[in-house]
């Protein structure tokens, strides 16, 4: 990484991203370890935000970076549903899904992986598509009965994420997972996004939502956390909600061979550039 010249690296960072004297810091940090970057919420919904994410992207795998992109879908599932006149119920966050509404997210997932795939080889760089389809890499069982085609992840064959980080492209992975009897399963995208980064021993999980990490009582950012205060900040309901599983998934991915997950918000330019490239981060990191 570090044999880029300072032209090159100039070349390759957006003007208002971070600058070139950090970038060059943070450059041997990062030497081929694995990036997983989750994105959801806005930032695949709003175009602005989304051709800023595929260009950051673009932007790390350029300097050097193995970036493994998981992604959600789920306003684009609900929009289809509502299309064909079917209702999306849930429970705890998840979408109840019958054998229908199964084919339906496997089909609107796979042409979104497809389109992202598309959009991150505009940009010069070459991606792999992953879904059930196409590469199928996530095992998965049933949650239970109650949400129907609705999956945890029991296995993940990484050999084929890191064969293709080897053709240098970036696997683009869509939370589908498949059992032994052929079965597809909807995962949720975190829960996806950190099984792949704990079989890989990611240096880095950066989950892209519609927050700006964890936010304290005066609704300040707080920049890091641990289990330890993560537990304080839930008992003193500065943690609330849907944010309680979120950061439980965040400290049980820290704990088992991931350095650290980070919270940050998708809506922010450049967000991934300044948590990875930068002193002052963006969001909250979460380590064990």
């Amino acid at each position: 990484m570090s044999s880029l010249s300072d032209a090159e690296i100039n070349s390759i960072i957006p003007k208002s991203g971070p600058s070139i004297e950090q970038v060059k810091k943070y450059l041997e940090k990062y030497n081929d370890e694995y990036i997983v970057i989750k994105c959801g919420g806005s930032v695949l919904t709003n175009p602005d935000l989304y051709n800023h994410l595929i260009n950051d992207i673009s932007t790390l795998r350029k300097l050097g970076f193995n970036p493994v992109i998981i992604h959600g879908g789920g306003k684009r599932i609900t929009e289809k549903l509502k299309e064909l006149d079917i209702e999306s119920k849930f429970i705890n966050g998840l979408r109840i899904t019958d054998e229908k509404i199964i084919t339906i997210v496997e089909s609107v997932l796979s042409n979104f992986n497809h389109e992202i795939v598309k959009s991150l080889e505009q940009t010069g760089i070459k991606a792999q598509q992953f879904t059930s389809k196409d590469n199928s890499i996530i095992e998965a069982t049933k949650e239970n009965d109650e949400l129907g085609y609705v999956g945890l992840p029991t296995n993940v064959e990484n050999s084929k994420i890191q064969d293709t980080i080897k053709a240098d492209r970036i696997p683009v992975i869509a939370p589908l997972g498949k059992d032994n009897q052929d079965n597809i399963y909807n995962i949720n995208a975190d829960t996806a996004a950190g099984a792949i980064a704990k079989s890989l021993n990611a240096r880095r999980l950066l989950i892209l939502s519609d927050v700006e990490g964890v936010l304290n009582k005066e609704s300040e950012l707080i920049s890091e956390i641990n289990s330890v205060t993560s537990e304080e900040l839930i008992q003193k309901e500065v943690i609330t909600g849907g944010m309680i599983p979120k950061i439980n998934n965040c400290l049980d991915v820290a704990s088992n061979g991931v350095k650290g997950v980070c919270i940050i918000d998708g809506r922010k330019p450049h967000s991934v550039l300044f948590e990875l490239l930068s002193d002052q981060g963006s969001g909250t990191l979460i380590r064990k």
